[in-house]
């Protein structure tokens, strides 16, 4: 109930007027803010650090394998292509040879062509047994040189000596009731390079 009212007359200088008292509504404290420590704040910084540092590491350590891969596959091409050169340089070595060995058999067949004498001594010796009435054939020019070098020898064992041009000097073809023998140099230069492995002609075409 609210106060009386006082005459003015009963008022004295120390009595001032008051607002009447209302209830009081009290403010709602908001929930206390929980902030965290410096070792809390400390804490997630690590674990953060540790859990990127671990996915860091993962997906760094598979490109790393990926990229391992991929040089060992170039590194398996690189070995493969380096075999390849190797091989075709031992190739060409060889082919390189084998020309300079004809080319070198060439010239010292026309610088002495008595070497021919050698090549009729060992067709004569490839023959079962020394045949009468047996055919030489061989160059015009070494015809020659093996009439007067061993004429009389195959004379005496009823050879014949006969000329074909076709047949390149220093080569010669021994030919009998019962065999043959062919000693041209493009045979014997095929029986060389056979027996290493390869296929060279003595004249290319």
């Amino acid at each position: 109930m609210p106060d009386a009212a006082i005459p003015k007359e009963q008022l004295t200088a120390y009595q001032r007027w008051e607002l009447p008292a209302f209830d009081v509504v009290k403010a709602v404290e908001p929930p206390p803010i929980n902030l965290p420590t410096a070792a809390q704040i400390e804490h997630i910084h690590m674990q953060a650090h540790e859990e990127g540092y671990q996915a860091g590491y993962v997906e760094g350590m598979k490109q790393a394998g990926t990229e391992a891969q991929r040089i060992a596959k170039i590194l398996e091409s690189l070995n493969k292509e380096l075999q390849n050169v190797d091989q075709k340089i031992a190739q060409d070595l060889l082919n390189l040879a084998l020309e300079i060995a004809k080319q070198m058999l060439q010239q010292a067949l026309k610088i002495k062509p008595e070497l021919l004498l050698s090549v009729v001594h060992a067709a004569i010796g490839e023959l079962p047994y020394f045949n009468q009435n047996a055919h030489l054939v061989l160059h015009s020019d070494d015809a020659a040189l093996l009439r007067t070098s061993m004429g009389e020898q195959l004379l005496h064992a009823g050879w014949k000596v006969f000329e074909d041009n076709q047949i390149e000097r220093g080569g010669c073809r021994v030919e009998t009731a019962h065999s043959q023998i062919d000693a041209t140099l493009p045979k014997r230069w095929q029986r060389v390079v056979a027996s290493i492995g390869q296929d060279s002609a003595w004249l290319e075409s």
